[in-house]
């Protein structure tokens, strides 16, 4: 089912293997017919990862950018839309030769096709197939995944989730042999099941999924809750998952070299200090609990500062309608005790003036401050309003008829609304960004260390608007330092204040966390955390 934990298995089994000195690749298949996730609700589905040739993908393609440290292509995101729109133009071509177009053998070999593209050049290849077993939905892929089992050495995982019941303080397994039983029904027997659960899984149990689920003993891998999800390869090496999987397809086995990642996983169980940073934004609440999928991107960038710096970072949610709906909205923010606060994507009108009060703390009360896209704009209308006196400067976006739209529509994007063509067509990807020397972005990319050069960094993109070029002057004047712009000026991608009159407030129109991995932390990421420490006593 969604959100039980396929991507970190998948991401998890990719690291051990790429630490046994593999070169391993992913793909993720999503079994909706939308091309992309480009175009469904935050709330609903999360946070759509961004790649740097500009796929607006599922969250898990993330977790496979950051486990593994490397970028991966659009391509190594499979969709039914995908597979389906390329069969229709495969007949439109008439390249079936004029018989007609069917599932069998056209969508599945397709399917095959996109995954056999994504595989060359690498030992490894780690296919995770969406949704749950049994579905109308994830049949095609089930099939695929068969068929590539007796073309090539394969082995199949599932994962499965093992409900408990705590009026009788046990996990049941009856769903996951009904489960396994229905991937037996397309062909597929697992060689190793991975558990999910609440708590540890027994020996009895284990026994029972081993002997109904036809799976070896050591073919069961436990894999319970956990608070911190870096724990996991390790789990895994402990239960020597990469090793049996390499048994299964005849390999040589090899060493696993761990040792910068449990680094990582001490500095995240024991920091030295921890700071509470506070994040506004309006996509939290999905039903009646917060929805953390929402900037999931974000968080890891956070815990990887963290685990660079041995600093705990304690994220506290901040529903923007709730603090624009507050009668005393300092009050209700001073209650938080905050050390830092980010401002991350968003669209839309709902809750802007809430954010915007948000910034104004920070600003006011020398409140580190990270704004990212969204957060930048939003950074960007408040310094307008409250120190240049532009009232009610605004984004066109919240409010077309404001007299100082400080945000706007660029010029091709009017276009594209015009012809509703929303899906695919706001800006994305990487973009180049040249750096102010001597800002506070610039040092935080290397500025000081000369072999880096890093003049001209690339980042990437997820929006449709920016900042309007006929405001920089009235604002450069009062203060606001622009501190990263494309290289040939037009676009504004990143401003900040002096250091002389805050200790960190910096807003990126690109998204810095798409590009955090947790052993090299991004690093605007890592000034913000640093930047939450209380100044330093003299002795």
């Amino acid at each position: 089912m969604s959100g039980l934990g396929k991507g970190i298995t998948t991401a998890s089994l990719g690291l051990l293997l790429k630490q046994k000195g593999f070169l391993v690749t992913a793909v993720k298949i999503d079994p909706y017919v939308s091309i992309d996730a480009g175009m469904m609700r935050p709330a609903e589905h999360g946070e759509t990862f961004v790649t740097a040739d500009g796929g607006e993908i599922d969250q898990d393609l993330g977790n496979y950018e950051r486990y593994l440290g490397v970028d991966l292509s659009k391509d190594n995101n499979i969709t039914t839309g995908k597979v389906f729109m390329a069969v229709i133009e495969n007949e439109r071509a008439f390249v079936y030769q004029g018989r007609d177009a069917e599932m069998f053998p056209d969508v599945i070999d397709e399917i095959k096709k996109k995954i056999y593209e994504r595989a060359k050049g690498f030992d490894f290849c780690l296919v995770e197939i969406g949704g749950t077993t049994g579905d109308l939905e994830n049949l095609p892929f089930l099939h695929a995944a068969r068929e590539i089992g007796r073309e090539n050495k394969a082995a199949y995982i599932m994962v499965t989730y093992l409900p408990y019941l705590r009026n009788v303080g046990e996990l049941k397994t009856k769903p996951t042999q009904h489960a396994v039983a229905a991937l037996r029904s397309v062909g597929i027997f697992p060689d190793v099941i991975v558990t999910r659960n609440e708590v540890p899984l027994d020996e009895p149990r284990i026994e029972t999924i081993a002997k109904r689920c036809f799976v070896s003993r050591e073919g069961i891998i436990d894999n319970p809750d956990t608070d911190n999800i870096y724990e996991i390869p390790l789990v895994f090496e402990r239960e020597k998952i990469a090793d049996l999987i390499m048994r299964k397809l005849r390999m040589k086995l090899r060493k696993t070299d761990l040792r910068e990642w449990k680094k990582l996983v001490r500095n995240l169980a024991k920091p030295k200090k921890t700071v509470r940073v506070g994040m506004v934004g309006k996509y939290f609440k999905h039903g009646a609990d917060n929805h953390r999928d929402v900037y999931i991107s974000v968080y890891e960038a956070l815990r990887h500062a963290s685990g660079k710096l041995a600093i705990g970072v304690e994220v506290v949610l901040i529903n923007s309608e709730e603090v624009e709906g507050s009668k005393n909205p300092d009050r209700l923010l001073d209650s938080l005790k905050l050390d830092g606060l980010i401002v991350p994507q968003g669209w839309g009108r709902r809750g802007v003036e809430g954010i915007l009060l948000g910034v104004r703390y920070a600003r006011e009360r020398k409140l580190p401050y990270l704004g990212l896209c969204f957060g930048m704009q939003m950074a960007v209308i408040e310094f307008a309003r409250n120190v240049v006196n532009l009232k009610g400067a605004n984004s066109s976006e919240v409010n077309g008829k404001t007299k100082y739209p400080v945000i706007h529509i660029m010029a091709e994007q009017k276009e594209y609304l015009k012809k509703r063509q929303y899906g695919g067509t706001i800006r994305l990807g990487d973009w180049p960004c040249k750096l102010k020397e001597g800002s506070v972005i610039w040092k935080a990319y290397g500025g000081r260390d000369r072999n880096k050069k890093m003049e001209v960094i690339a980042e990437r993109h997820r929006h449709r608007y920016e900042f309007n070029n006929l405001f920089r002057r009235q604002l450069e004047e009062k203060g606001l330092v622009i501190s990263g712009e494309s290289p040939d000026g037009k676009l504004v991608e990143a401003i900040e204040l002096p250091r002389e009159i805050h200790p960190f407030f910096v807003g990126t129109q690109f998204h810095p966390e798409y590009k955090s991995r947790p052993l090299d932390p991004h690093p605007l990421f890592v000034e913000l955390v640093r930047a939450c420490l209380p100044p330093s006593k003299p002795s």
